[in-house]
């Protein structure tokens, strides 16, 4: 039986020290090491290679450095479709066999659907799926499964948290893809501290991993987030993993978006658009359509942005508020937008197109709850305000774009063309851009491009 070693690990960030301290010298939080015994040997850890059945045939042990070109390619190096459209867009296409996909969301945003989903999909092609909860039972899964008619020979179920357990299970079953549903409630027995804990959490994503490229098993992990939204657990977590996606939408809701913070095999920047039905997730193949129904026209304090998603343009609308303040310092909020960026924004308002703004209280919301992070959009967040200042409604068929300088220019976008496209599909007739744009596009006729070098120009032309 292996010796096992005492170490204190941060609760917060995953440090590690040989002795207590009252203060972690990582992230400097207080009276955060906790003490736990680890064996020398872990699943999935340094000698995770003795531990692991035939892991010596998996993986052979180097001969020493190769040059490039010597470097055979892998044989199965193709994406396997999930035949869910808005999903294999934001995976580049599919699932890759032995990769590692981090899936987080809020409670109830419906990971658990989208996974039997995911299920019906892939088994009723011929690939085998083992679903792992360590949450429900096999009876509830069914429940949820029959809602959802999941009903192929492929899908087998498992209620279990202990990983060893999981991998015996996995060897016996030969799946070809793997849920662990979630990776807070699985947990190693050689490591003593409780499951959900920071060196819990980080070995047994390591275990997976290992169980995941030893098998060309492709394996999708559950993540809880924390309250702010990010992923909880040790940071580590997603650098270990292949793809991290996030699950996002309002409860309230119908939709619910997919995101892609990071991703190997393909696009970082792409999003997926649901909505949540009866019979589970159904994909929104127009977007742009659903987040501007039931927009309000000739109302003052609205605009129509477009942002590219990707490959996607997205036209969505932005909502702005400017009322007298009752309080002695302004208010400010953002909702969707980065707050410090609208802040400056009113800031170049103010300076540079002669706007008081300072007594003012101010917010601004991104219609559908889409959160936009695109400098292009800078131009409909300016347009908005004003709008509301000036008590003067927009041309509900006019689209704002371009990204503002602090000297209140408004700078090149990249692709025009394709925002154009997207907003005549829609039903718009004209639109506000950098005049360097568009000196250089072919403008599509029947729709009006007004050209500005600065927000003072756009604001004379739109208002």
């Amino acid at each position: 039986m292996p010796k096992s070693v005492t170490k204190f690990v941060c609760d917060e960030c995953g440090g590690e020290q040989s002795r207590w301290i009252g203060r972690c010298p990582f992230c400097g939080q207080f009276n955060t090491l906790k003490e736990f015994k680890i064996k020398q040997v872990l699943p999935g850890g340094a000698g995770a290679a003795k531990s692991v059945k035939g892991a010596s045939a998996a993986l052979p042990v180097s001969d020493g450095p190769k040059r490039l070109r010597d470097v055979l390619p892998v044989a199965n190096k193709g994406h396997i479709p999930t035949n869910i459209e808005e999903l294999d867009r934001v995976l580049g296409g599919g699932i890759v066999s032995g990769g590692m996909i981090l899936l987080g969301g809020d409670p109830g945003i419906g990971k658990s659907t989208l996974l039997l989903q995911i299920c019906k999909q892939m088994a009723s092609k011929d690939y085998k799926v083992l679903y792992v909860s360590g949450e429900e039972s096999e009876s509830q899964i069914k429940m949820r499964a029959d809602r959802l008619q999941v009903d192929a020979e492929g899908c087998y179920l498992l209620s279990e948290t202990e990983a060893s357990v999981i991998k015996d299970a996995a060897e016996k079953v030969q799946p070809q893809l793997l849920f662990v549903d979630s990776i807070q409630t699985m947990r190693i027995e050689d490591i003593t501290s409780l499951p959900g804990s920071v060196t819990q959490v980080r070995e047994c994503a390591a275990f997976f991993t290992t169980l995941a490229k030893q098998n060309n098993m492709a394996v999708v992990l559950v993540g809880h987030v924390t309250k702010e939204g990010a992923l909880a657990g040790p940071r580590v977590l997603e650098h270990m993993v292949d793809t991290v996606l996030y699950f996002e939408g309002e409860g309230k809701d119908s939709y619910r978006i997919i995101r892609s913070a990071k991703n190997r095999f393909g696009s970082t920047h792409e999003i997926g658009v649901f909505e949540m039905t009866e019979r589970g997730l159904t994909g929104i193949a127009d977007p742009s359509a659903y987040m501007l129904a039931g927009r309000p026209l000739n109302i003052s304090g609205s605009a129509v942005i477009c942002s590219m998603e990707g490959t996607r343009p997205l036209l969505t609308e932005v909502q702005a508020l400017v009322t007298n303040t009752q309080f002695p310092v302004a208010r400010r909020t953002s909702t969707g937008f980065d707050y410090n960026r609208m802040v400056m924004l009113m800031a170049v308002l103010e300076k540079r197109a002669g706007f008081r703004l300072a007594d003012k209280d101010a917010y601004i919301n991104i219609a559908g709850g889409l959160k936009i992070d695109e400098p292009a959009t800078d131009a409909g967040i300016v347009a908005a305000l004003a709008s509301c200042y000036r008590d003067k409604a927009l041309n509900p068929q006019l689209m704002v774009m371009g990204e503002v300088g602090l000297a209140g220019e408004l700078r090149a976008i990249t692709h025009p063309e394709r925002r154009i496209q997207e907003a005549m599909r829609q039903g718009f007739t004209s639109c506000v851009m950098p005049l360097a744009n568009k000196a250089k596009i072919k403008i599509p006729q029947g729709f009006k491009v007004y050209g500005a070098e600065n927000i003072s120009e756009m604001l004379n032309a739109i208002l």
